[in-house]
Order: structure tokens, then sequence, then C-alpha cells
């Protein structure tokens, strides 16, 4: 019996097991959340699109709207471009694609029941929280930003003072700008 890729990697140890290529890459922002669309997810679990859209359907009380749902043909067309999803004239897709939030891609891991599924969703659950922490570190950090523009804000008024104070120092005052020697008064200057 011939062992593929795919075997291989179940056979590797958990330690050794890398992701083909990195899940972070399939993960996008839509509808104001995190999804993998089934296309992604289909290739982590080594399935057909076609089977996983299957199971999902007929698995329909496990897949409720926050797991799983399909995009809007606007949505779609703008995925299009992105991602390049083939249209369904030229052999690709006939149907618009589904996408699935980090609970939905779990699920899909249980009800394809293969190894590699359960496998690789381990994978994906980590990108979702590792990306979750980056949008928390970058919050973190924005926060951090605006409370030093708020500090430089006060500093600068701070410092527009300091400079307009040496101005001040730098310029005589008016008694030392008189002329230096003797002075007749105006009225004897005219003759």
């Amino acid at each position: 019996m011939k062992k593929t890729k795919t075997s291989k990697l179940l056979t590797m140890p958990k330690s050794r097991v890398m992701p083909l290529f990195p899940v972070e890459s399939r993960i996008l922002f839509l509808r104001h959340q995190r999804v993998i669309l089934d296309s992604g997810l289909a290739e982590l679990y080594g399935v057909p699109v076609r089977r996983l859209n299957e199971q999902a359907k007929r698995n329909q009380d496990r897949f409720p709207p926050d797991f799983m749902f399909q995009l809007t043909i606007e949505e779609e067309q703008i995925l299009r471009s992105q991602i390049a999803i083939s249209r369904g004239q030229h052999g690709g897709r006939r149907y618009l694609p589904y996408a699935f939030t980090q609970h939905g891609a779990i699920m899909a891991a249980n009800v394809l029941n293969s190894k590699r599924a359960v496998l690789m969703s381990v994978y994906v659950v980590r990108a979702f929280v590792r990306l979750r922490e980056l949008l928390a570190t970058n919050d973190r950090l924005a926060g951090k930003i605006n409370e030093l523009e708020g500090r430089i804000d006060t500093h600068d008024s701070e410092i527009r003072k300091l400079f307009g104070t040496i101005r001040e120092l730098m310029t005589p005052p008016s008694i030392l700008r008189r002329r230096i020697g003797f002075q007749l008064p105006a009225a004897r200057r005219r003759t």
C-alpha cells in the first residue's frame, strides 16, 4: 500500500506536524467577524469543497448562522477580485461560497470525522486565537499611542510657552534700546 503525503502527515508525531501553508492567510474579516471560506477550510481538512458543504447541510442543526453563513452576491464579487474565485461560466463555482467562523470550523472538523480534519482543526483554532491576540495587542498599542498623543499635545503647548519665554529673554528690554552716548533733547536737535 502506497503512502500519500496526507498519510505521512498523519503518521508523524504531533510535535513535528506543521501545516502545509499558513492557516492565518485563509482567515478573512467579513461581516465584522473572522471567517474561513469553505474552499480554504476544505483544503485545510483535505476534503473536496462539495463534501464539506454537503456535511454542513446534512447537519444544519450544528451550524447556526453564527457558525456558518452563505456570502451575498456583493460579498462574493468583492472577494472574487481579491482571492480569485473563478466564475461558474468558466467551470468554477456555480453557487455562493459559505463562510465558517472559528466555531463553525471546529464543528466542520467534527462532522467530517476524518483524522486530518481533527488534526488541522487544532491549527485553525490556534490561528484564530493568534489573530485575536494580535488584534488585542493592536488595540492596546493604539490606546498607548492615543495616550502619548494627548501628552504630546500638552507638552507642545508647554514647549511653545518655553520658547516664548526664551525669545523674550533674548530680546533686550526697551530701556536698553536707547542710543548710547550724549543726546540732545528733541527741541535742540532741530537747529
